[in-house]
């Protein structure tokens, strides 16, 4: 499967971060989300927000970094969103998880954006995240168990085992396309 020429300068381009955040965590992973062409905008948010200084509002990224406490839960909405089709993502609200397939795919699509920007997976899978699970998930990505990726390889953005050695490319954590452009 050959790259187009933008899938590679997106795959292979390190992004820069993004000027409107203040924390370089906060901002490299905003950078890289504008970067695949998501959308993230600074906002002043309620504190009652399903996680702490995020929010989605009809396919946004809302952001405050005043009440945001874990940056690495950017790469995790962010990937709610990557996985949607661009119709179903100006739509998406708060409730990205409500799908346990869709969840599951959002968790190895943000360890895989994370090992991209070459950034501790803890960034993302920390302690207060996850039900307590967050530890749990970072062994089994160590031994190589990925939860999710089937659903990565059913939308075509990745690829595993024998597939990736059909295709030619690297395996998960490696990925073909960063969003989903289907249908």
């Amino acid at each position: 499967m050959a790259d187009s020429v933008e899938d590679f300068r997106i795959r292979n381009m390190t992004p820069a971060p993004d000027p409107r955040f203040r924390d370089p965590i906060t901002a490299r992973l905003a950078g890289f989300l504008v970067h695949i062409g998501l959308e993230v905008e600074p906002a002043q948010l309620p504190p009652d927000t399903f996680l702490p200084g995020l929010a989605i509002r009809a396919g946004k990224l809302l952001v405050d970094e005043s009440r945001l406490r874990y940056p690495g839960d950017l790469l995790h909405e962010g990937g709610h969103l990557a996985l949607l089709p661009p119709a179903q993502r100006a739509q998406l609200g708060d409730d990205a998880g409500a799908d346990g397939g869709m969840e599951m795919a959002a968790i190895a699509w943000s360890y895989a954006a994370i090992l991209h920007l070459e950034m501790d997976p803890a960034i993302v899978f920390h302690p207060a995240g996850y039900k307590g699970g967050a530890q749990a998930i970072l062994d089994n990505f160590a031994q190589r168990r990925y939860i999710g990726v089937p659903v990565l390889e059913w939308l075509q953005m990745t690829a595993d085992g024998k597939r990736a050695a059909a295709l030619g490319v690297p395996p998960f954590p490696h990925m073909l396309k960063w969003v989903n452009d289907g249908e």
